[in-house]
């Protein structure tokens, strides 16, 4: 398989740019003491629907077809399937490593953290905000393998892979900077956090290829493209389409969903 230094560096431009997205939200909470639910809402269920879409009319078909014409029936198509659930065995193990508490995909919105009532002390502020990052970076780790290993393969797939990420890491970089603004008074701080959060998904790309370049076939991209998917719609399922519905917008969400679905769709017609 011929693959080049300007598509791994591609490759890689895609994660840093998807993984930097949590500087957005850092951003945004830093002039808003409310969080917009309704874009929040729409957004994340764009971002699933993109991802849910793609996983399984791109890249699980794609696998299995080259699976196929590599190892032909029923060998092509079981290689492809157990692939796709160590994808999300994968992902559901990385998620229980991380205590729900710390979790940046269990939902907070930004007057929740700040809300004066609570009373929480500068000390348990820090400790939150930077027990999420510490998480957020665990979570982002197997993203930045899903959009690396995608744009290896498909330049486009791994465009819209990396544009779904970034929409959903908007709001996991106000969870992160949020604790820690409210904690040390410093923009500066709570940037550089989640600025270093968003850095595991380049660094999943790197050691995807490291551990990837020095074996690659057809066959075996094409598992892995297969336990993307997996790992894609495990996020998907798990944490976007959850974390949209709560923020009390469900059709909104369901609207976002359709939409990144029907913009996908399109996009792998024209493409």
């Amino acid at each position: 398989m011929n693959i080049t230094g300007e598509t791994i560096l591609f490759g890689l431009g895609l994660t840093l740019l998807a993984g930097l997205a949590t500087g957005i939200g850092s951003c945004l909470a830093f002039f808003s003491n409310r969080s917009d639910t309704r874009f929040l809402a729409a957004s994340l269920g764009f971002s699933g629907g993109v991802m849910i879409y793609i996983s399984f009319v791109e890249m699980l078909a794609s696998a299995h077809r080259n699976l196929l014409t590599e190892f032909g029936k029923p060998y092509g198509s079981l290689y492809a399937t157990a692939a796709f659930f160590i994808g999300i065995g994968a992902a559901l193990i990385i998620d229980r490593l991380v205590p729900e508490a710390e979790n940046p995909h269990e939902v907070k919105k930004v007057e929740e953290m700040i809300h004066p009532s609570q009373k929480i002390r500068s000390e348990k502020l820090m400790r939150s905000g930077l027990l999420f990052a510490l998480a957020l970076g665990l979570h982002n780790f197997p993203e930045g393998v899903a959009t690396f290993a995608a744009a290896l393969s498909e330049p486009a797939t791994g465009i819209s892979i990396a544009i779904a990420v970034a929409i959903h890491n908007i709001p996991e970089g106000i969870t992160v900077s949020v604790p820690i603004y409210y904690a040390t008074h410093s923009r500066r701080k709570a940037f550089f956090w989640s600025f270093m959060s968003g850095l595991a998904e380049p660094v999943g790309a790197v050691v995807a290829w490291l551990i990837i370049m020095p074996f690659i076939t057809p066959a075996l991209l094409a598992l892995v493209f297969a336990g993307v998917a997996g790992i894609m719609v495990f996020i998907s399922f798990d944490e976007l389409l959850p974390l949209a519905e709560e923020y009390g917008h469900h059709h909104l969400s369901i609207y976002g969903m359709i939409a990144g679905m029907l913009i996908m769709a399109l996009t792998l017609a024209i493409v």
